[in-house]
Parts: C-alpha cells; structure tokens; sequence
C-alpha cells in the first residue's frame, strides 16, 4: 500500500521509521550487542552507516562513523514466517532481509529510496529484490495514520 514515513530517533542508538499506512513502526538498532527477543512480524534490525568508496574503479563499502553519510545498510533477522506478497509467495523464518537506505538531492527535491534484499534458502531460489521510493514533504500536514483493514 502506497504511503508516508516518519523518520525519528527513538533514542541515541535506535532510529524509528513509521508508515501511515497500516500504522507500522521498525526500530533500527545501532547497538550491535542487543539480542533480539524472539520471533516477531518486525524481526530484529541492526543496522550500520556506509560508504562507498572507488579504488581504482572498484567499489569498495566501507564504514563511516558519523556525520552520517552514505547508506544506511539495515539487517533484519528473527521474522516469523509469513508471506512476501499477497498471492501466496511464502517466507521462513530462516529469512534475511537486507536493505539500503539512499537520500538522494535532486533538483531541490529530496527522495529516500529503499532497496530490499529478501534471502531465504527455505523458500526462495535467489535474492527477492524490489525498491521503493519516498519523496521528502515540507511539513507533516499529510500524515494521517491509519490502521490495516
């Protein structure tokens, strides 16, 4: 479902990311020592800035300590098992989800764009892979919460 998201620091090592649509909130965590409770819809988010860096024509990722700069690489681990779409593709709960998170200027308008990784060796063949796109508003006059029908 098309919508917003609200972009917040839950506290100094947690980013929070809520979607209007559905009223979902991730927590991406930065303190790599915290265990994830158990199984959950959300699973457990780790994630780590990057850099990419050209050596000699060769992209290197490297990782960059803050100003925050680069992507946010976030990994995501113990999902309960469920479904990637709604016509039946399943996933286990041996899922991986890998995502980059890009803030790109362009013309005075800035986007974020999301690329999402989806490795599961139960139910998949090879890497699920899809992007979105999310245009950043003045203010938050349209955000309007709503939860799942």
């Amino acid at each position: 479902i098309p919508g917003r998201l609200r972009v917040s620091w839950a506290n100094d090592a947690t980013l929070k990311i809520e979607t209007d649509a559905g009223l979902q909130t991730r927590l991406f965590d930065f303190d790599t020592t915290r265990r994830p409770g158990g199984r959950t819809w959300q699973g457990h988010s780790v994630a780590e800035w990057e850099r990419l860096v050209s050596l000699g024509g060769l992209g290197v990722s490297l990782q960059t300590p803050p100003p925050r700069i680069g992507s946010l690489k976030v990994v995501t681990t113990s999902l309960r098992a469920g479904y990637l779409r709604v016509n039946g593709v399943p996933y286990s709960e041996e899922t991986t989800v890998t995502e980059y998170f890009d803030r790109i200027a362009d013309d005075g308008t800035d986007w974020l764009t999301v690329l999402t990784i989806v490795d599961d060796p139960r139910y998949l063949s090879q890497p699920f892979i899809t992007s979105s796109h999310f245009k950043r508003e003045p203010d938050g006059t349209k955000w309007m919460p709503r939860p799942c029908e």
